[in-house]
């Protein structure tokens, strides 16, 4: 990420006569000076933050919010754009909501001392968390223009482990409606949780866990609770989705289309540990560097079994299948048709689309999953030209690759990207085993792609389950463009992401980025059965996991934002 000096920072946040002041004081001034700008800042983390308290197990409480950051890292802002600004859109960006069916065979979370995404002892209350966050975004608006949200997107991972009853269950709690979030025996959880392992927190059981050694308390009833019918609002917006790596292979890593390995999903065998932690080391290092290995290793597994009750809505789906669900009428919800999926997309093979954000302003949705398997992306070289083509299509003038100004008699555009990956997890160069002789591309390339278009000004991504704000430079001031990375909405803080596009009438454009809670107590009773209960205990668990990372969280220049860039035309 860009660095800020820390002159230049406190310069930023309003802070620079403060360096004698109190921690406290500092704080107080940027959120009054924050409120000032703000229009509509309820409902937000400008208004409060859940900060973590007390000692073991800990709970959450309201803390003081988050003050707006201004980075001056692409051009310095101009005095008086908030009396100029026009508003241009305002959206919210969903990622990583990992909907998972966490009683299914086809699960490794015997590796989650290696790789700690395998289990989560959250898991199992991921739908009332992600309706609670509908719910969220439904209450509020743009905090700094005051508009509405013109959509919604989310950016990949929708499901865990791109089984058809979890996209059932993400189309449902976007579009609206009841669900059970349970398969398999409908009487009773059949997952590791209940298992009596020591890997796993058994919340209704007295075994000595290795969660419970870390001060994990006794929920008898949340398991029973977990698979309850609920209701799901639904978005009272347009959405849209792009795939990720979650919603295309098993866990997220293992290649799909592997007849013995897609058959476990809707057996009665579950894989509840190896024989050995060596093994599972093993199987992990496989998952991360090696798909087929692990395959091998997977099918030659070792290890303790649990027969569970089979399930066909366990079964995987396809690429194909994931768009036909999204252009099915019964999923429109509140539109549009598709989600962004139209008739050329309807093969599975090609991804991604554009659509219309606001009048000048168009979004591209993109692919940058690699079928091969492995958690890491890129670009498929006919997508990569695709979009070089598309962004000379909106542009009057963009930069050729010597570095020569080139102009046109096309209108200029404003274009914000969207995709699963980051710029830095976009390595994954394996061929496609769709596509064996189409070259990958990078995520440096594609960088460097957008860096040739001064109308180029938002890069929106997930993956990383971290909030990061990177500026990407480019030769001349005009070329410059923010990448927004957002945390995921599995893992603590279980953040979303609002983002205003305006016009400061200066000859600069500002992006407003503000993070968001789901609508949740920031405590609940541990046998509290409600939605918006079981919605908190799922934030509260996952700020407890064993194998969360404070550094998820990013940094004040991170979180809630002003992004200033040149304004192309």
């Amino acid at each position: 990420m860009a660095n800020l000096s820390r002159r230049r920072l406190l310069t930023a946040t309003g802070a620079l006569g403060l360096l004698a002041a109190t921690p406290a004081q500092a704080l107080d001034r940027a959120l009054r000076e924050t409120t000032k700008r703000a229009i509509a800042p309820a409902g937000t983390t400008l208004e409060t933050v859940g900060i973590p308290v007390g000692a073991g197990f800990r709970r959450l409480a309201a803390g003081p919010g988050w003050p707006l950051v201004v980075r001056p890292d692409l051009v310095e802002p101009k005095t008086g754009r908030d009396d100029r600004r026009t508003a241009l859109t305002s959206f919210v960006q969903l990622t990583d909501i990992h909907v998972i069916d966490a009683q299914s065979p086809e699960r490794v979370e015997f590796v989650h001392p290696f790789i700690g995404s395998a289990h989560r002892p959250q898991e199992t209350l991921g739908t009332q968390g992600a309706a609670a966050l509908i719910k969220r975004v439904n209450a509020i608006k743009g905090p700094y223009t005051g508009r509405a949200f013109d959509f919604v997107l989310s950016t990949g991972d929708n499901t865990d482990n791109h089984e058809t009853v979890e996209l059932e269950w993400f189309l449902t709690l976007l579009n609206g409606g009841t669900i059970t979030p349970n398969t398999g025996d409908p009487a009773r959880f059949e997952g590791v949780q209940n298992s009596g392992s020591q890997l796993y927190w058994n919340p209704a059981g007295t075994v000595a866990d290795m969660y419970k050694d870390k001060g994990f308390p006794l929920m008898p009833e949340l398991l029973a609770n977990a698979i309850k019918p609920f209701a799901s609002p639904g978005l009272n917006r347009p959405w849209y989705s792009v795939f990720g790596n979650h919603d295309d292979s098993v866990q997220g890593s293992f290649p799909s289309g592997v007849p013995l390995i897609d058959g476990m999903y809707t057996g009665s065998i579950k894989i509840e540990g190896f024989s050995s932690q060596a093994d599972a080391a093993k199987l992990a290092q496989a998952m991360q560097n090696s798909p087929l290995k692990a395959v091998e290793l997977l099918l030659n597994f070792r290890g303790p079994i649990r027969r569970v009750t089979p399930d066909a809505r366990r079964r995987p789906f396809t690429p194909k299948e994931y768009v036909a669900a999204h252009r099915d009428p019964r999923n429109t919800g509140p539109g549009p048709v598709g989600h962004g999926f139209g008739p050329a997309n309807a093969t599975g093979r090609d991804l991604y689309y554009t659509f219309q954000i606001a009048p000048g302003v168009v979004g591209i949705g993109m692919d940058t999953t690699n079928r091969a398997g492995l958690a890491d992306g890129s670009l498929g070289d006919g997508q990569f030209k695709w979009i070089e083509r598309t962004l000379k299509a909106g542009s009057s003038r963009y930069y050729d690759t010597k570095g020569d100004l080139v102009r046109t008699s096309a209108a200029d555009t404003l274009f914000v990207l969207f995709s699963h990956h980051t710029s830095t997890s976009m390595d994954n160069l394996l061929p496609d085993p769709t596509n064996l002789l189409e070259p990958r591309r990078d995520g440096a390339a594609l960088v460097a792609l957008l860096n040739r278009f001064p109308n180029v000004v938002a890069w929106v991504n997930g993956h990383s389950h971290r909030n990061a704000i990177t500026a990407h430079r480019g030769a001349t001031p005009e070329q410059g463009f923010w990448e927004i990375n957002t945390a995921s909405h599995i893992d603590y803080p279980q953040h979303a992401r609002i983002i205003e596009l305006t016009d400061n009438g200066d000859g600069t454009l500002s992006l407003f980025t503000t993070l968001i809670e789901a609508d949740s107590p920031y405590e609940a009773d541990y046998g509290d059965s409600s939605p918006a209960g079981l919605a908190s205990l799922y934030r509260q668990i996952s700020l407890n996991d064993l194998h969360a990372d404070p550094g998820l969280m990013g940094g004040a220049v991170d979180h809630n934002t002003e992004l200033v860039l040149v304004k192309p035309f």
